[in-house]
Parts: structure tokens; sequence; C-alpha cells
């Protein structure tokens, strides 16, 4: 059968899809807010000067923290309870958090509420993945991801500006107003059908210690984390503490961080859109993520080694090396199509927030290794490993472009 545009259009304009991309759309201006505003709220604290880096670093694992808790949480409640459970209740609860954010007063107050923020923000990515996986038929997977994806960097460049226009604390309230716009459309958002037949069948649904059980689904659980960690590598370390690296490189004029996530951000929706059209076009998700990981890469040894002399030429490598990071969630499909549906949701949830969270080692060792090694050869190491590491795991995972989705884990 030839499937027409129109049609196409049809299934990617369906309810569900719209509110998982509006839903990421929210999550990445929540995600992100904290990178583009770290330096004017921990200023508007009382903290300055060379506490700004590991004050922030706490405040960044705090969130991470919350994510990794949260992203087997909601994961294990994706497959008990359904898909929307965990898209809505997720988004209520970081934008409840959102608000509160915006009413500190002091750092322990903020590094609490980033923390649930974290907790809320694990669901909604992963279950909106499973959703819109599990409703698009397999020729249009990769398009319902780049929708997603497209939607979700959107948000994070919406945090830069508002942030430009409005005060820190404003920002975070846009960001909690905006999620709770988004709950009035979950009353005519349909569940997945392949997890409503689930739901008629006497099968086991979201055990995580099931799937840490057993050596196979274990192995390609461990795999798929390991090969997403240079995706946050890039976003946690290189471009959220990018003022601390224009001023190794020599700039005089200060980066400022809001400017870099905003720019990164705008490559990888662009980079997101390159990676599911090239997904497509060779008909493998493992390829193109391939690509991109080298093209990671070789943009991570321009951004730490290559002379600038200009605040532009700095902006502009961070929006080549946002557009190389651009596979994030065609990594979370693959992550998704690896598993049965008795066990999707928990995975397309928690693997990317145990991505997230390998943050938390990550930023531990790159203020380790400052001390010798610098903000070139420390991060340079750190990024060669994790990038070795991630194509070594990509080559031991199976092909999923394929894949048909209707089945079980046993």
């Amino acid at each position: 059968m030839i499937h027409t545009p129109k049609t196409t259009r049809q299934y990617l304009l369906q309810l569900p899809v719209l509110v998982a991309a509006l839903g990421y759309f929210v999550d990445m201006y929540d995600l992100f807010l904290f990178s583009v505003v770290r330096v004017p709220s921990l200023k508007a604290l009382g903290v300055s000067g060379e506490q700004l880096l590991p004050e922030g670093v706490f405040l960044l694992n705090m969130q991470l923290a919350g994510l990794l808790i949260g992203g087997v949480l909601w994961g294990v409640l994706g497959d008990k309870r359904g898909r929307l459970s965990v898209l809505f209740g997720s988004i209520l609860l970081y934008s409840l958090a959102n608000i509160a954010n915006g009413m500190i007063t002091n750092l322990t107050q903020y590094a609490i509420l980033r923390f649930i923020a974290g907790i809320g923000l694990a669901g909604e990515l992963g279950a909106g993945i499973t959703l819109v996986a599990e409703i698009l038929p397999q020729r249009l997977r990769s398009y319902g991801s780049i929708l997603v994806a497209t939607m979700g960097v959107l948000g994070a460049i919406l945090a830069y500006f508002v942030a430009d226009l409005f005060a820190w604390r404003m920002s975070y309230y846009v960001g909690g107003g905006l999620g709770l716009l988004l709950l009035v459309l979950r009353f005519n958002v349909f569940e997945s059908g392949l997890f409503e037949n689930l739901k008629a069948k006497k099968v086991e649904r979201g055990n995580f210690l099931s799937l840490l059980a057993s050596p196979p689904q274990l192995r390609k659980y461990v795999l798929a984390i390991i090969m997403g960690i240079p995706l946050w590598f890039v976003v946690g370390i290189l471009i959220t503490f990018s003022p601390e690296f224009g001023k190794n490189a020599g700039l005089i004029e200060p980066i400022v961080a809001g400017k870099a996530v905003m720019l990164a951000f705008a490559g990888q929706s662009v980079g997101d859109i390159v990676s599911g059209l090239l997904s497509q076009r060779l008909q493998s998700r493992k390829k193109a993520i391939r690509i991109f990981i080298l093209l990671s890469f070789a943009m991570m040894l321009v951004y730490l080694l290559a002379p600038v002399s200009k605040t532009s030429q700095f902006y502009f490598i961070c929006a080549c090396l946002g557009f190389c990071n651009g596979y994030w969630t065609l990594f979370i499909v693959l992550a998704a199509e690896l598993f049965g549906t008795n066990l999707r949701a928990t995975v397309a949830t928690s693997v990317p927030n145990f991505v997230r969270g390998a943050t938390v080692p990550l930023t531990w060792l790159f203020v380790a290794l400052k001390p010798t090694l610098g903000l070139t050869y420390g991060p340079l190491l750190i990024g060669g490993v994790i990038v070795f590491c991630s194509l070594v795991a990509l080559q031991f995972l199976e092909e999923t472009f394929t894949k048909d989705l209707n089945y079980v884990e046993v």
C-alpha cells in the first residue's frame, strides 16, 4: 500500500503524538533553564567568584540524582499503569517544582527543589517516546522521533529567550505555567493500543528487578546506557560550563552560558532532524547513531583544542557541537525498540535518566582532574574514553529499525 504525505501527516498529528512532543518541549525548557540561569540565580543567593563552579556542579548533580531515581520510578509506573499516567504525572510534578523554584531564598531550598524537579523531569520523555513508538507504524517511527526531538529542543531555546527577557525567578514561573497549561490536553489523549492489549493478558509488567536478573536483558540495558553517555557529557559539562571553557580559551569577553545553551540546542534541533532522516535513509538506527557519535567526538576536539580569539567563534563551535549531539531522541527510540511491551516504558524512561545520571560521576571526575590536567586535557581524556566505550556498546546492540514492537519479554 502506498501512503501519501497526507496519511503521514494524519499519523504524526495525532493528539497523543503532539502531546508527547509538547511535553518534551516543556521538559527541556525546565531541564536546561538551570544551565541558563545558573550564574544569575546563584549570584542573587550570595554566591560569587570561584564558588560559582562547585555550587553549580552541586545543584546540577542534585537535579541529575532526581532524574536517576525518577527514571526507575516513572518507568515502572509506565509499564504498570500506562504511558499516559507517567506523561501527565511527571509534567504536574516538575511544573509545581518549577513554580516553587521561583520562590527560593537559599541554596538548601534550591538544591531540594532541583532534586524534586529532577524526579518529575525523569518521566516525560521516556513515556512520550514509548507512546509515539507504539502508536506510529514502523515506517514512521523515525519521523515521530524527529517531531518530539525538535519540539523539545525548541523548549531549551525558549528557556534562553525567556531568561533574557525576564528575571530568573519569572523564568521558573513561566516554565511551571506552561506545564500546567499542557495538562489541559490530557483529557482527549488515548492510550497506546499495544499497552491496552497487554493489560488484558496475564503478563508481568514493569518488573525492574526481573530486567536486572535476566543476563540477556541486563546486557542490552547496560549497553544502551553506555551508548548514550557521550550525549550528556557534551550537555552537562562542555555546554553547561561554557563560561569556564571560554575563559580557559583566553577569551576576554565572558561567555554567556544561556546563549551557549541556546545555540547548542538550536544546532541539536537541526541535528535531530538530520539524524532521524539519515536513519530513515539508511534503514538503520545504529548506522545513523554511529555517524553522529564520531561527528560529536570530532567537534569535542575542536571545542577543546582549536584556538579561538572571538566569542562569536566560540558560540559557532557550540552550535556545531549541538548539531553533532543531535541523536538524543533517536538513541531513546533505539532503547525503546530493544525491549518488549511489558518492559518498554521502564527501559525508555530509565535508560536516558541513567545516562543523565552518569553526569554526576563525570562532573566529579571533571572537577578532580582540573588541578592536574586543566580544562583542556581533563575533559579531553574523559570524552575520549566515553566515546570509545559508546562505540563498542553500539556495536554489540541489535539493529531495531524494522523490528515489530508487538511482543513481550519473558
